[in-house]
Order: structure tokens, then C-alpha cells, then sequence
């Protein structure tokens, strides 16, 4: 994968992340910071903080829980840790966050 082809994924990532966090309806505010990144913030002032990682070619969730980084596997982005799917975790990361339970997906 070349610089470009990362960036033109994970951006359209974290696109479908704030499509998906805004369709959900839970009381948290997710904005754009910059080039690559996006910070969610709870009601109880949390945050949860995603981005991409150039250097890496990985998509990068900082969050209470603790730091994810997932790396493109086929057509999804999965955890090197666990394998979890990106949209999976974030799924348990925002409902632990806002104590909401939560199903984020892509589409």
C-alpha cells in the first residue's frame, strides 16, 4: 500500500467513524482536529481520541481503556493485538465511555 492509497483509506475511515458516532444518537460530540484525527468527547468529559498513523499505516484509538492500533487486514481494519475489527472495539470503547450501549458500524 503507498503513502496515498493509507490516506485515502484511513481517511475514509474516520468519515464513516463520525457518520457512524452521529448516527447512534448518544450524548457525545465528536469533531475533526486537524489532519487525521478525531476527538470524541462524554458527557463526563472523557475523551477518546482516533487517528492515523502515517509511519505505520495504522489507525490509532487512544481511549480510557487504553491505546488500539489496528492495521488494514483485507477490507477492515483490525486490532494487532487481538484481531478485534476497528468499528467492534469502538463499539465497546464508546459504550464503556458513555455508559450507552452502542453498535457502531461502517455502513
Amino acid at each position: 500500500m503507498t503513502d496515498a492509497e493509507f490516506e485515502s483509506l484511513a481517511d475514509a475511515t474516520l468519515d464513516a467513524i463520525e457518520r457512524a458516532l452521529d448516527r447512534v444518537g448518544v450524548d457525545i460530540d465528536v469533531q475533526a482536529k486537524g489532519d487525521g484525527v478525531l476527538e470524541i468527547e462524554f458527557p463526563d468529559g472523557s475523551k477518546a481520541i482516533v487517528n492515523r498513523h502515517g509511519a505505520a499505516r495504522e489507525i490509532w484509538v487512544a481511549a480510557k481503556s487504553g491505546g488500539f492500533h489496528f492495521r488494514r487486514v483485507g477490507d477492515n481494519w483490525h486490532d494487532t493485538r487481538d484481531g478485534t475489527e476497528l468499528f467492534a472495539a469502538l463499539s465497546r470503547i464508546v459504550s464503556a465511555q458513555s455508559a450507552t450501549p452502542v453498535v457502531l458500524s461502517a455502513g
